[in-house]
């Protein structure tokens, strides 16, 4: 009898309190997610050519995994106080009715048992299926197809999500349970009423929010304007600014709600008073969980859009070489001459880049005049003073061979170079670092010239970008690309400095390019030649892109999820403490409908007073994150990134509307 009750109640309360059960089920997908990283498909490859990297990240999961446990902890434990809340009168009526204090006790604990167990059932099938469609997305986006997947079931995720789930909860109820046991019956089946709220002057509450608000309005400034040089006590006093005007701000905003109701109520009719003053009431009683909940919203979105931004930062690097091969010629056709090395190659060429001969190095500045071009990059406003700094330190050091270039651009289908008499091209390897490619680019605009020899050629209005070889084994800040003769009059050496290779198009159609880079790779090594790979460049940027993006989205939408289902289930919390309330409107004549829209705007208003504000902020966070802290890469524009942040904001919007449907839902007014 005593588990059938166990199993009866387990069952009704997971009925009528969808939000506590999906908070389960939610810290489980959650746990095992992040847990489950480095069994990912992205994550193997990434072993496999930066297994150092990838070990150090791994290393942090455990970090990031107790992170979490504290944030779920919270989310659980209000959704299982509100839970517990709900049943206060079932059981004082236990235990009037003779129920013993250690049986009740025990009923709690085999219900959260039950719901435990029952949650994972369903949460880890989830969580594996979210996984594996997060593998298979990465997976595509980086480029490398789906060719070589295999279903990864980590079984130490599975443990270790289960151990923390188990723990998160059980303290949860432990905490909760021991003080409903230790009360009295009576005192378990009065009603709830709110405590009363102690209302600071009017000219105070002014003071407290107008205050916030001009903090954080000196936080957003700073956060835009102050954080150039990334100073570490710039960045502290931003965020101390941008708490302390949070929770200034919510501390004010009762009382000033309070004198804005006070002006308007007489054009009022219905329950609008009765709302605006339940609302007014729940952000006086609450405000510090409204500022944490809005803090944790802010860095929630801010997260989130900065994870996908950083996804989009390198997502423009083009596929220009396979394989940069290393030696002489005699060694170099040896190893093409294998057959399983060959009929997987569809070019081969010789790349000839060369240091420039010694006199044109920067100890004999006459025989190349480059004050052309660093007058114009001293004249760009930008605010980090890069321009400067960039004509101050600008020499020409290298240079690259047309005809090696334009076999490059031939490969990825581009448009070739044509050069005329008195004409050179201006290219650089750096153009992803910051601004340095928008302000080399904006300069050469200017019809510069250079001088070479006493002679002016002129520099084309375009700047080259793509990679000369597989992994950027040279980094060239400035180079020029000069004709085949110029090359042969300038160049310190005639020898080539590697051969470029491309994998033909049929064997990456059937392979994929991850099998197929990796097959050649193997052949390669094993062949003894030294070589770079694009598959080594691949490994770092994505390893870039899981560490930072996966686990910035990871922390927004577990922020996310935590922030929402407080704010929900406080209001739920002091609407089960306030239901007598409704009682006494149904008394004096109010019908159901004008309770279920009044509650219905309590909620909208609730979670807008603290979404609202968490929005504003993020979008200074975002403006921040994006000048300050991403390098956005050249041909990607501030604009374009900012617009994949206003649709990632958009649609968090979006969803918190489909949170607050669920907790109307949950309310028990709804329709």
């Amino acid at each position: 009898m005593f588990f059938k009750q166990i199993r009866r109640s387990a069952a009704r309360n997971r009925k009528g309190n969808g939000l506590y059960f999906a908070s389960l089920i939610i810290a489980i997908i959650a746990f095992y997610t992040l847990l489950s990283l480095g069994s990912q498909d992205v994550m193997r490859f990434l072993k496999t050519i930066e297994s150092d990297a990838v070990g150090k990240l791994l290393n942090l999961l455990p970090i990031v995994y107790g992170v979490s446990l504290f944030f779920v902890f919270f989310m659980v434990y209000f959704a299982c106080r509100y839970q517990i809340s709900r049943r206060r009168k079932e059981f004082g009526i236990y235990l009037m009715m003779g129920m013993k204090r250690s049986r009740l006790l025990g009923m709690l604990f085999g219900e959260t048992l039950l719901n435990s167990v029952l949650s994972l059932v369903i949460g880890i099938p989830v969580a594996l299926f979210l996984t594996e469609g997060i593998s298979l997305a990465t997976a595509k986006i980086a480029g490398l197809g789906i060719i070589g997947h295999t279903f990864a079931f980590s079984g130490t995720a599975v443990f270790w999500t289960i151990a923390g789930f188990v723990l998160v909860q059980f303290i949860s109820m432990a905490l909760l349970s021991v003080k409903i046991v230790r009360a009295e019956a009576g005192v378990l089946i009065q009603a709830d009423y709110t405590k009363n709220q102690s209302v600071s002057a009017v000219g105070t509450n002014a003071a407290f929010f107008f205050g916030g608000c001009i903090l954080l309005i000196s936080g957003y400034y700073l956060a835009v304007f102050g954080l150039k040089g990334l100073s570490a006590s710039m960045t502290i006093l931003t965020v101390v600014l941008w708490i302390l005007g949070t929770f200034l701000m919510y501390r004010g905003l009762g009382g000033f709600l309070g004198k804005s109701i006070r002006k308007s109520r007489r054009a009022k009719t219905g329950l609008w008073t009765f709302t605006a003053r339940q609302v007014q009431e729940n952000i006086l009683s609450q405000h510090k969980s409204l500022a944490i909940a809005s803090l944790l919203l802010m860095g929630a979105m801010a997260c989130i859009s900065f994870g996908i931004a950083t996804g989009a930062e390198r997502s423009s690097d083009t596929r220009s070489v396979d394989f940069s091969l290393f030696g002489t010629e005699e060694e170099i056709a040896k190893i093409l001459s294998d057959k399983a090395i060959s009929e997987r190659i569809q070019s081969v060429y010789p790349l000839y880049l060369s240091d420039v001969k010694e006199q044109y190095n920067e100890g004999m500045p006459d025989e190349f005049d480059l004050s052309r071009l660093k007058e114009v990059l001293r004249q760009v406003n930008d605010a980090h003073g890069l321009g400067k700094n960039m004509a101050d330190n600008l020499h020409i050091r290298y240079l690259v061979n047309l005809t090696s270039y334009n076999r490059i651009l031939s490969g990825l289908g581009k448009e070739n170079i044509s050069l005329s008499d008195g004409e050179v091209a201006l290219f650089t390897s750096f153009a992803d670092e910051g601004e340095y490619g928008r302000i080399l680019n904006r300069a050469i605009q200017k019809g510069i010239t250079i001088g070479i020899d006493g002679e002016e050629y002129q520099v084309r209005p375009q700047l080259y970008t793509d990679n000369v070889v597989a992994d950027r084994s040279i980094a060239l800040s400035v180079a020029l690309i000069v004709p085949d003769e110029l090359y042969g009059q300038l160049a310190a050496s005639r020898e080539p400095y590697c051969t470029n290779a491309q994998i033909k198009d049929s064997v990456i159609k059937k392979m994929g390019l991850m099998q197929a880079e990796l097959k050649m790779s193997e052949l390669l090594s094993s062949a003894g030649i030294e070589y770079d790979s694009y598959l080594g460049g691949i490994g770092r940027t994505l390893f870039y892109r899981v560490a930072s993006s996966y686990l910035t989205i990871y922390l927004g939408v577990l922020l996310w999820l935590i922030a929402s289902t407080v704010i929900g289930l406080k209001y739920l919390i002091s609407q089960r403490e306030n239901m007598h309330r409704y009682q006494i409107l149904s008394m004096i004549g109010a019908d159901s409908e004008a309770e279920t829209k009044s509650v219905k705007k309590q909620i909208e208003i609730y979670f807008l007073m603290a979404a609202v504000p968490a929005l504003i902020s993020s979008i200074f966070a975002v403006w921040a994150m994006l000048t300050n802290f991403l390098h956005i890469p050249y041909g990607t524009t501030v604009t374009e990134i900012a617009g994949l942040c206003a649709i990632v904001l958009a649609v968090f919007v979006g969803f918190e509307f489909l949170y607050i449907g669920i907790v109307k839902k949950s309310s028990g007014f709804d329709d």
